[in-house]
């Protein structure tokens, strides 16, 4: 992996879904992004990234675009941006910044869009975060660090509840998974209320699996017999492969808490290098399931991502997560 670059081109805006300008130099704030642009703030999304490449490759269809048209922070040279893993770190001069998403939805079209047509950034453009801060400016070199190959695992939960999503009932289900998953060692990344259905949490399970590359995403709620459940159905749509081990031993232990765990049609699966598991609605569940799954999870995770060498096959004489008796 080539680990050398250079800054073309750096870029602000005072409003969001504007091009940006060109300017001589920004200031990088740590946890905050760039001085004075409207992308700052404490999210995940705090400056962004574009190839001088995929520029160029743009412009030789006919578009005249300046540097900051797609609403980009800075034009790098040198990287190939989206086959970069999230969890990788440019050192630029004293900054250091760490790749947090890889391309992005486009809900409403931006300027450039409605000028020529089409926009790069959504499918091109990366985002990090800044985690040292100082001065960056054309010229400086860019030095790309690879993303650390032992660093906590990464979550992500989502409720399904109609009532919690209108504001009807607490949602307590979502917050204790982030709090177990905290306690556990994961760095959990975003929490989410939705309404029952499907559409809007396929789109959600896409976006974090692609774009935040999560390493494993829990749902709460939706996995009953009401015409609104439908959370197994959203996972299953967009899952690559299916894992139903997880949901089969999570059903067979709830079923020594109450009967009723039967009814259950809970999922889970793996859409690329994310383990989304479907868990029950009520906080108790919730707690008992995850003191039950987490354990032997990691392994599984581990295997997922690449992280051990040494696969359970090899172990144990079988394949892996099994043994031979």
């Amino acid at each position: 992996m080539k680990n050398k670059g250079k800054v073309i081109a750096v870029c602000t805006s005072d409003r969001k879904g504007i091009a940006k300008t060109e300017v001589p130099f920004i200031r990088l704030i740590p946890d905050t992004g760039i001085e004075g642009d409207a992308h700052a703030g404490r999210w995940h999304r705090q400056v962004s990234l574009l190839a001088l490449e995929k520029i160029e490759a743009f412009r030789q269809k006919g578009a005249q675009v300046e540097f900051g048209a797609f609403g980009e922070n800075i034009v790098i040279e040198g990287f190939d941006l989206r086959a970069l893993p999230v969890g990788t770190r440019f050192r630029i001069g004293d900054t250091l910044l760490e790749l947090t998403q890889i391309g992005k939805e486009c809900h409403t079209h931006c300027a450039i869009y409605h000028q020529v047509g089409d926009c790069i950034m959504p499918r091109e453009g990366v985002f990090t975060v800044v985690l040292e801060g100082g001065v960056v400016k054309p010229g400086d070199e860019a030095e790309l660090i690879e993303a650390d190959p032992d660093r906590p695992f990464t979550a992500a939960w989502i409720t399904l509840s109609d009532k919690g999503a209108a504001g009807e009932r607490e949602d307590k289900s979502g917050p204790l998974i982030g709090e177990l998953l905290t306690k556990e060692g994961y760095t959990v990344i975003e929490g989410l209320l939705l309404p029952d259905g499907v559409e809007a949490l396929k789109r959600q399970l896409i976006r974090l699996a692609d774009q935040r590359q999560v390493n494993v995403i829990f749902t709460t709620g939706g996995t009953g017999f009401s015409p609104r459940d439908l959370t197994p159905e959203a996972t299953i749509a967009v899952c690559d492969r299916m894992a139903p081990g997880i949901a089969e031993a999570v059903r067979a232990y709830s079923m020594t808490k109450t009967p009723s765990a039967m009814l259950s049609r809970a999922a889970a699966g793996i859409r690329k290098q994310t383990l989304i598991i479907n868990l029950p609605g009520s906080p108790k569940a919730v707690r008992e399931c995850l003191e039950f799954l987490l354990p032997p999870l990691e392994h599984g995770l581990k295997i997922m991502l690449g992280r051990d060498g040494e696969c359970a096959s090899r172990r144990t004489g079988g394949t892996d997560g099994e043994k031979h008796e």
